[in-house]
C-alpha cells in the first residue's frame, strides 16, 4: 500500500498537473453545454440529470466488471463528498445561467486558495510558498477580470451567489484527495455520481420539465465529459499534491473565454484579457519550478 505521508516524485507532480490541465478543459466544455440547457430548463434540474447521465455514461462499465469491484472502501466518505459537493452544485447551478462563462470560470479559481489551505492543515501536505505565491498572483487575476460585476449591473448578486460555492468545492476535493489513499479514480467518479443524482433529486422535482430528445442528447454528452473531467481530477489527486495541482487550473480561464466567444457571443472586455495574462504567468511560473524540484 502506498505511503500516505511519501512525497510525490517530479515526474509524478508534472503528470498530475497535466491531468489536472486535462479535466480543466473538459470541464469548461461540460460547463458551456450545462449552462446553454440551464437557460432554457431549471438549473437544479439541468445538475441532477447532469450528474443522472454521468452515472449512466459508467454503468455499462459497471455490469461489465461486475458491481462488487466498483463498492467503495470508504462508503461513509462517499457519503459525505456527495452531500458536500451537491451543496456547492445546488449554488452554482443557481447562478449558472446568469454569469458569464469567463466570469465563471474565474471566479471558480477561488477554489485553489480555500484547497491549499485545507490541504496543509488537514492532509499535512509541506507549505510551499512558491505555490503560494503562484495562487496569490493567480487571484489577482480573477479579481481584475470579475471586478466589474460589482460595479451596479446586476450581476454582482450571481457572482457571489456562485462564489460562495467554492469552499464547499474545495471540502468535497479534500474528502477526494483522502479517498484516494484507499478507492479507485473511478470508483470515486462513479460515486460521486450516484451520491449527487440522489442528494439532487428532491430540488429538480420541483421545477421538473421534460427535456426535448435533443436536450437528452446534451444530457447524454455532459456524462461523457463529466465522468472523463472527474476521472482526470481525481487521478491528478492521486498522484501528486493537492496544492501543487491547482496553480494549472487557471489555464481554465483561456479555455472558458474562447467558448464564451463561440458559444454565447460573449466578447471578453479588457480586464478579462489583462487578467487572464497575469494569470497565465503564475501558472507558467510554477509550473517550471515545479518541474524543476528535486
Amino acid at each position: 500500500m502506498k505511503d500516505a505521508t511519501a512525497r510525490p516524485t517530479r515526474a509524478a507532480t508534472l503528470r498530475g498537473m497535466a491531468w489536472m490541465a486535462a479535466s480543466g478543459l473538459l470541464f469548461c466544455l461540460l460547463n458551456a453545454i450545462a449552462r446553454r440547457l440551464a437557460q432554457d430548463l431549471d438549473p437544479f434540474q439541468t445538475q441532477f440529470l447532469r450528474y443522472l447521465a454521468g452515472f449512466v455514461v459508467l454503468l455499462p462499465f459497471m455490469l461489465r466488471t461486475g458491481l462488487a469491484a466498483w463498492w467503495p472502501h470508504d462508503l461513509k466518505g462517499q457519503g459525505w463528498r456527495g452531500m458536500v459537493h451537491t451543496s456547492g452544485l445546488l449554488l452554482w447551478f443557481w447562478a449558472l445561467p446568469h454569469v458569464p462563462m469567463a466570469d465563471m470560470t474565474a471566479i471558480g479559481f477561488t477554489g485553489p486558495i480555500f484547497i491549499m489551505a485545507g490541504a496543509v492543515m488537514f492532509l499535512g501536505e509541506p507549505v510551499v510558498r512558491a505555490r503560494w505565491v503562484a495562487a496569490a498572483a493567480g487571484l489577482l487575476g480573477v479579481m481584475i477580470v470579475i471586478a466589474p460585476q460589482f460595479t451596479g449591473t446586476g450581476g454582482g448578486f450571481w457572482s457571489l451567489i456562485m462564489l460562495s460555492s467554492a469552499p464547499l468545492f474545495a471540502a468535497s476535493f479534500l474528502i477526494t484527495k483522502a479517498l484516494t489513499r484507499r478507492d479507485r479514480p473511478e470508483v470515486i467518479v462513479a460515486w460521486q455520481a450516484i451520491t449527487v443524482s440522489v442528494f439532487s433529486l428532491p430540488f429538480a422535482l420541483a421545477g421538473w420539465v421534460w427535456p426535448t430528445p435533443e436536450q437528452w442528447g446534451w444530457f447524454l454528452m455532459t456524462g461523457v465529459l463529466g465522468s472523463a473531467g472527474h476521472w482526470c481530477l481525481t487521478e491528478a489527486f492521486r498522484i501528486a499534491d493537492m496544492s501543487a495541482t491547482q496553480p494549472v487550473k487557471f489555464i481554465d480561464m483561456i479555455w472558458a473565454a474562447t467558448l464564451g466567444w463561440l458559444v454565447f457571443a460573449e466578447v471578453p472586455a479588457t480586464t478579462t484579457f489583462a487578467g487572464a495574462a497575469i494569470i497565465f504567468i503564475a501558472t507558467t511560473w510554477i509550473a517550471r519550478r515545479e518541474a524543476g524540484r528535486r
